[in-house]
């Protein structure tokens, strides 16, 4: 989808038209500038820069996988600068800077690519976690509302909309929102941690215990308090893990 947009103002102008002697006619009303919007093309690449790009890419990926993430994100910018127009490249750079521990960084490569493509889900889902982990909640529950709304069957909006909402604590939409994630995505067990903490923090003891256990019947390992500490890599705040480990003594 295209970014730009060239403006071409034509400003037309009519002249009033006299006969002899007789009185003159009104004057035709002088329009307004006509703007007429095309949209400009996106740039033209050559294949070979095309396929020296999907190298690039595939080379971050690698890099990625194996932990480092210096080269990784080295490759990866050279595959965007090669080709541009290939947005899920733009979105890996900026996921990728994310794990990375480079927010700002990540933030700015993907609201570039949100403002090439106003309708790109993955680019709005991983600009919202961004957001969410770096603690800005407001812009977090925007850009994951966003994301659900282009595409409503989207179980990562729901479910980091119900851990934004619940820090903003917006009990009743952070649980509106789990549930949401929880029926679209019955097997990961994130959804349902995320409620019963909600339900726990609500003050619904029996709720959360119920809902927890059926996150750990999908997952023995949330039986084990060491294994908490994940949730961080899940989106969970370090008082939302604290939150759970209480409710982990609880049952």
């Amino acid at each position: 989808m295209n970014s730009y947009r060239l403006l071409t103002i034509l400003i037309m102008f009519s002249s009033p038209v006299f006969w002899g002697c007789s009185p003159p006619s009104p004057p035709k009303k002088e329009p307004t500038a006509k703007i007429i919007i095309s949209p400009s093309p996106s740039p033209i690449i050559p294949p070979s820069d095309i396929k020296a790009a999907n190298r690039y890419r595939q080379l971050g990926l690698q890099y990625r996988q194996q932990g480092d993430f210096i080269k990784s994100i080295e490759a990866l910018k050279k595959s965007v600068q090669l080709n541009p127009n290939h947005l899920d490249g733009r979105v890996i750079l900026g996921w990728t800077q994310h794990l990375a521990k480079q927010p700002l960084a990540a933030q700015t490569t993907l609201e570039e690519t949100i403002k090439i493509a106003p309708d790109h889900v993955a680019a709005y889902n991983a600009l919202g976690i961004v957001y969410l982990v770096g603690g800005h909640l407001e812009k977090a529950v925007v850009t994951h509302t966003k994301a659900a709304n282009l595409k409503p069957n989207n179980e990562i909006a729901y479910y980091n909309l119900s851990l934004a909402y619940h820090r903003l604590k917006d009990f009743n939409s952070a649980i509106t929102n789990a549930k949401k994630a929880v029926k679209l995505e019955p097997n990961n067990p994130h959804p349902l941690v995320a409620l019963a903490m909600i339900y726990l923090d609500q003050g619904d003891s029996k709720k959360a215990r119920d809902t927890y256990k059926k996150a750990r019947d999908l997952d023995g390992r949330y039986r084990q308090k060491w294994f908490l500490a994940h949730l961080k890599e899940a989106g969970f705040s370090q008082e939302q893990i604290q939150l759970v480990e209480k409710l982990l003594s609880e049952i």
